[in-house]
This record gives C-alpha cells, structure tokens and sequence, in this order.
C-alpha cells in the first residue's frame, strides 16, 4: 500500500513541475479550408494554397487566405510560359 501511494505522489510531484506546452495556434497558417455545405466549418492549417486545394479536392470546399494570420505574405508562384 506504501508503494502505491509513494509511486502517486510521486507522479503527481513530477507533473506540478512540468509546465503546459502552448496550444498550436489556428492563426500560425495562411490558408483556410471552408467546407462546401455551408455548415461554417474552417480549418486553418495549411502552409499553402496546393495543400489546402489537395485536401479538399472531392469532398468540395474553398480555400481562403487566414484572415487572422500574422505572418509573412505568402508567396506566390508566377506561372511558367
């Protein structure tokens, strides 16, 4: 029984001294997948606009730049002629 409360505190002890890592933020990406049934549903985590357009290709949607991302621009390809 002492080895069962000991090994508890123990664990309890160690995980007050770890800090919480910090949430992925939805804000850290350019693009946003909006779904096409008009439900609203966004998802913002895609690094670019292929990404974001390879997901969503067959199951319908929009890709739109983050409107709450902070970053740099992203950059755009000019096409090849």
């Amino acid at each position: 029984m002492r080895t069962v409360v000991l090994i508890t505190l123990t664990g309890l002890a160690i995980a007050g001294l770890t800090r919480p890592s910090a949430a992925q933020s939805a804000y850290d990406y350019p693009w946003c997948a909006l779904k096409g049934d008009r439900s609203g549903g966004q998802s913002c985590y895609f690094a670019t606009r292929e990404q974001c357009e390879t997901t969503l290709s067959g199951i319908g949607g929009t890709c739109i730049r983050n409107p709450g991302y902070r970053g740099p621009a992203p950059r755009m390809r000019r096409p090849r002629y």
